[in-house]
């Protein structure tokens, strides 16, 4: 949603995505939408009718990421008492979406490097190399290239991920696309909570505008939701 220059250009890089393989990486400040852009990738390819598998590299501790990815083979650790398909292979013919890509432990960005030069990955004790076909989209809000300067991520797998780059701008630098949102935002929640709103005054418009949006669109969406559960009109 939205028609700002910069928009139209997030719909444009959508469009070219969505007709090839490539991998793609979404930058943007929290809260600007990059899992909508990546679900928007999916839809729009031949994919769309297959799994889209998100895995949330900001959450998943360093011990676990691996196994969670990538699986593991019946006896590669204390607890692997039978085989377990990894995310990789759940998300075979499909997309693995990486959001938080920043974070993935600097030990294991060589296999994903792997994985999307050659698709191939091996499971944690296995002896074996698996093909899949998968399109990786990756995500941030972190800089990467400052990441590289301080060693914290692979200059390599940066240049392999950022073949398709998507820059979303901030919620504050988007003008009138503020409104369009919270119009949005608006009616699909007062129908969600059956509630009689009819829209917003000019002064509550000029505020939207002025606002800086620190938390971006999810902002705006928990503002609109908040409002909306206040107000006491019910149908």
């Amino acid at each position: 949603i939205g028609s700002c220059e910069a928009m139209r250009h997030v719909k444009s890089s959508i469009s070219t995505a969505a007709e090839v393989d490539s991998p793609v990486l979404i930058t943007g400040e929290t809260g600007t939408g990059k899992e909508v852009v990546a679900r928007a990738i999916h839809s729009s390819q031949g994919r769309k009718n297959s799994i889209f598998v998100k895995v949330d590299c900001g959450t998943l501790s360093a011990n676990l990421i691996e196994s969670e990815l990538f699986g593991y083979d019946k006896g590669a650790f204390t607890d692997a008492r039978t085989d377990k398909k990894g995310l990789v292979q759940v998300a075979s013919e499909g997309t693995l979406f990486l959001d938080e890509i920043g974070n993935l432990p600097l030990d294991l960005q060589p296999k994903l490097l792997r994985l999307i030069e050659e698709s191939t990955f091996r499971k944690v004790g296995g002896l074996k190399d698996i093909k899949v076909k998968v399109r990786i989209i990756a995500a941030t809000n972190s800089d990467l290239k400052t990441a590289i300067g301080h060693n914290s991520f692979r200059e390599d797998l940066y240049y392999r991920l950022n073949v398709i780059p998507i820059s979303l701008p901030p919620l504050r630098a988007r003008g009138n696309d503020i409104l369009l949102l919270s119009d949005y935002f608006l009616h699909r929640l007062k129908l969600e909570m059956r509630k009689e709103v009819v829209g917003f005054t000019d002064a509550a418009k000029k505020a939207l505008l002025v606002h800086k949006w620190p938390g971006n669109i999810r902002e705006l969406r928990n503002m609109i939701e908040r409002e909306i559960i206040f107000s006491n009109d019910s149908w």
